[in-house]
């Protein structure tokens, strides 16, 4: 035990000024550190089994005399009666505050985390966006800033209640949102606890079911006996808009898919557009075949390695374009509706077996169909959209009614 030096008073010890350490007394081992600069601070010496610790108790401008007399005092008795290394017992502190803090993770944090991992998920860039707009519009002004082991169920009810009945199909997502973020933070060890943002067993008994309570609103779509009429009009418009609609007309694709169309997906001599998985909302190659009708449009388009339907400035077309001529068509439908309208046709004016139909619109075959269909009956739907494009071109009243398709092609 180191020697107890003469206690110094408070005001002998505010004339200490040489650099070094000064025994103040009071406590064994108490001393008062001056530096060069002048900053004074407590140390306690003392030797905790075979080594000498000097352990720092704080600055003197902090910490008064008498303060640093009771912790220095409380160190003494630890390592007396209870063995404890108090320097080794505080790098365990720091260590464990540090990783409390690393796992101290926001949910915005941890949402801008899932969304950087799913970049390669995603089919194009918006569902990255809706990702990102939907949980800044209804889950970062709630639980943002929070930490994500500190979120609770009334948290997600207090996102999804409020717009539940109303939106529900966008909270629905939002809600399937929440769940990922949360399960990556449980996964990751940010969070011990379960996820509250699950359905089954949890939200399900306290919010609607969406199947109860959405309402289904379609497309609007082209009447089939419009479609003659229609396509005339659009065929004396001008402009790229006005191009890749009729082209979505023939070949029943999504807006986003002829939009996107590039020369090198196309082969005007094998009639065929394939468009890659990376392009389909299944994720899946396809191939569309190309009636007589959509190859002349095709050759009527300057050709080049780039896009078949660039906007006016270069780029691609917006979705919006194709909208905004419609409206000025003083067309009620919907760019969209436009595969209605193919599909109400080849149901009630053909006879062509429901997987062709489904698979000319890039639909997934459900039941045992799909489940043993290998091929993509490529050469039946070449004659079904030749049918199609024939029907358009005709006048109605001037053809048949229904196209006996089974008996022609075999079916």
């Amino acid at each position: 035990m180191p020697k107890v030096a003469r206690d110094l008073t408070n005001v002998e010890i505010k004339r200490l000024e040489k650099p070094g350490f000064h025994n103040v007394g009071h406590v064994p081992g108490l001393i008062l550190q001056i530096g060069k600069n002048g900053s004074r601070s407590w140390v306690l010496r003392i030797r905790i089994g075979d080594k000498r610790r000097d352990i720092g108790l704080g600055s003197a401008q902090g910490m008064t005399l008498s303060q640093a007399k009771t912790y220095a005092a409380e160190i003494r008795r630890k390592v007396r009666d209870e063995g404890i290394d108090p320097v080794a017992e505080r790098k365990a502190a720091r260590s464990a505050l540090l990783a409390q803090q690393a796992k101290a993770i926001t949910f915005r944090e941890c949402a801008e985390e899932v969304i950087k991992n799913k970049q390669g998920e995603f089919t194009n860039k918006k569902h990255s966006k809706q990702w990102r707009s939907t949980l800044e519009q209804y889950a970062y002004p709630i639980i943002g800033e929070l930490s994500v082991d500190d979120i609770e169920l009334a948290h997600v009810k207090q996102v999804l209640k409020p717009h539940w009945k109303s939106r529900t199909e966008t909270m629905t997502r939002v809600r399937q949102r929440i769940e990922a973020v949360i399960n990556y933070a449980i996964t990751s060890e940010y969070r011990q606890r379960s996820n509250p943002a699950i359905w089954k067993g949890n939200l399900e008994n306290v919010l609607s079911s969406p199947n109860k309570i959405t309402k289904v609103v379609h497309h609007r779509a082209l009447e089939i006996d419009a479609m003659h009429a229609f396509m005339t009009d659009l065929r004396q418009r001008q402009g790229n808009a006005a191009r890749c609609l009729e082209f979505v007309v023939l070949t029943a694709a999504r807006s986003g898919e002829a939009r996107g169309a590039t020369w090198s997906e196309i082969d005007l001599e094998k009639q065929l557009w394939i468009i890659p998985g990376e392009r389909m909302k299944a994720g899946k190659e396809h191939r569309v075949p190309l009636s007589d009708a959509a190859v002349k449009l095709l050759k009527a388009q300057p050709q080049g390695d780039g896009l078949v339907f660039p906007a006016p400035r270069g780029g691609k077309l917006s979705d919006a374009a194709m909208s905004a001529l419609l409206r000025r068509m003083e067309i009620k439908a919907t760019v969209h509706g436009m595969r209605s309208s193919f599909r109400d046709w080849a149901a009630e004016r053909t006879s062509t077996p429901n997987q062709i139909a489904e698979m000319a619109l890039a639909h997934t075959v459900q039941g045992v169909e799909g489940a043993y269909r290998r091929g993509d009956l490529i050469a039946k739907r070449a004659k079904l959209m030749d049918q199609w494009a024939e029907f358009i071109d005709t006048k109605p009243g001037q053809g048949e009614n229904v196209t006996a398709i089974r008996a022609k092609e075999n079916l």
